[in-house]
């Protein structure tokens, strides 16, 4: 028996770090109601789902016990909406980084420019460098809640990889500066977000670590694989030694990005005619599309897709996302999404095989609105 909540969350992602300020003693809002603390330490692994954890509890005890309360990733569950949400405590309506890419106008361009957000490069994540073309502070503006720890008195420290350190998206969504100790693997994590806590200091103290490699593996060899299940035991005991280890004034908050889902039906747009008729781009994911139709298109484009997929995708367009607040409330970004959006259900996979090869090539995906990809844990020590 595990005590994961069964039902909806309450709460999403974005509530997560301003509640951490507010009980690190910062006067903004505290939704998940945390009790003050001396100093706190935030351990992102991404995509860690909630029910990724409920299936698999016999390799993950300590994690199926501790996940006492659930929240929602927000959509589109990615990692660069996420992360970003995160930081700022908004939904991506805000934020305005809706997805794993999608279109920024592009100043001497003809048409909007295709921006991958999570390696911020143009064109695909192995395309150049986006840096000066889309400077992140100008693609994203909302302060983050660790500039406002800073600039309150609390050290902020960093635990993450070391190209992570000045890479777009930790500019945009991150910002504040801050102790670096760059770490991989689970004992260089814990090691270092030991060493940034111990000891007696004057100032307050947070630390916000991120481990990478379950979703990797979830990626490369599905999420329920044995080597994906080694990998979520080693998470397990990695939470449950730092649970024991950490001083017991130091909160610990361990979440996630997102969950995740197999691909057992996989749809290639690049070599379906009627998916690219009269589309000037697509951008997204697998998991969620976005179609920038030609001019006065949208409406042939939307009908297209929903003919061509059938009960394999829901298929909207931009003013009914907007409507049904599918990106959060507000309409800040509204240009940046596609014309027509589509949102994959079950186990399906929207490929790009010509132009998205490494991603087509996936066994797990997550972006969509499924339980799966959405529930993510909320562990509280």
């Amino acid at each position: 028996m595990t005590g994961i909540p069964t039902r909806a969350a309450a709460h999403s992602l974005a509530d997560v770090m301003p509640s951490i300020a507010s009980s690190l003693g910062v006067d903004v809002r505290n939704p998940l109601q945390l009790p003050p603390t001396r100093d706190a330490v935030l351990v992102l692994v991404d995509g860690l789902g909630a029910e990724l954890i409920r299936e698999h509890a016999d390799v993950a005890p300590t994690l199926a016990a501790m996940t006492t309360r659930m929240i929602s990733a927000g959509f589109p569950a990615t990692t660069a909406t996420s992360l970003t949400s995160l930081a700022v405590g908004a939904p991506c309506s805000r934020h305005g980084i809706i997805g794993y890419s999608f279109t920024l106008p592009d100043e001497g361009a003809d048409t909007p420019t295709v921006f991958n957000s999570l390696r911020w490069t143009t064109g695909s994540a192995e395309g150049p460098s986006a840096l000066d073309r889309f400077p992140p502070r100008e693609v994203q503006v909302l302060p983050s809640l660790l500039e406002l720890l800073a600039q309150d008195g609390v050290d902020v420290t960093y635990v993450m990889r070391e190209d992570f350190r000045h890479s777009g998206l930790t500019r945009a969504a991150f910002r504040a500066d801050g102790d670096y100790r760059p770490a991989i693997s689970l004992e260089e994590i814990r090691e270092a977000v030991l060493g940034a806590v111990s000891g007696s200091s004057h100032s307050r103290r947070f630390v916000y670590s991120y481990f990478g490699d379950l979703d990797l593996i979830g990626h490369i060899h599905g999420p329920g694989s044995a080597e994906w299940r080694r990998s979520l035991h080693d998470v397990d005991a990695f939470v449950a030694d730092l649970a024991t280890d950490l001083p017991p004034d130091c909160r610990m908050v361990v979440t996630a990005d997102h969950g995740m889902v197999a691909a057992d039906t996989v749809i290639d747009i690049d070599s379906t005619p009627a998916l690219l008729a009269d589309v000037d781009a697509v951008a997204g994911e697998a998991r969620v599309r976005h179609l920038y139709a030609r001019a006065g298109s949208g409406p042939a484009v939307q009908s297209a897709w929903s003919a061509e997929l059938g009960g394999h995708a829901r298929v909207v367009s931009r003013e009914q996302a907007l409507d049904e607040e599918l990106f959060g409330p507000g309409r800040d970004h509204a240009e940046r999404l596609g014309d027509v959006i589509a949102i994959a259900t079950g186990g399906v996979i929207l490929a790009r095989s010509h132009h998205e090869k490494m991603e087509s090539s996936l066994l797990g995906h997550h972006g969509a609105n499924t339980a799966a990809e959405q529930h993510i844990p909320l562990v509280l020590r």
